[in-house]
């Protein structure tokens, strides 16, 4: 399974920790799209580039991160073929998934 990952400047320290996750299973490849600092940056244009890995195949599902998580699942949403969800537990994850088909987590 292939994930792009992305944050803007708010965002940087929870993008390096879900990495971390992410690369205890073997089966999982992560794509860190940026940003890398905390200097400030546009959140709509590292979700643009989450979005264009998802929607040209180049991975089956994004994650976009910011301060709230709300601005960029927003830009995330604007992205045709982009189901992003805003989730703050496993289990709204996992129904959004189940339920929702969505290929895009904040």
């Amino acid at each position: 399974m292939n994930i792009t990952i992305g944050s803007d400047h708010g965002a940087v320290a929870l993008k390096d920790e879900v990495k971390m996750v992410l690369k205890e299973y073997e089966d999982i490849k992560v794509t860190d799209v940026g940003t890398f600092g905390t200097q400030s940056v546009d959140y709509p244009d590292i979700a643009e580039k989450v979005c264009a890995d998802v929607t040209s195949g180049k991975a089956d599902f994004g994650v976009v991160l910011c301060g709230t998580g709300i601005g960029i699942s927003i830009a995330a949403n604007k992205v045709k073929g982009i189901r992003c969800a805003h989730c703050t537990d496993s289990l709204s994850a996992e129904m959004t998934r189940r339920h929702n088909d969505a290929n895009a987590l904040c």
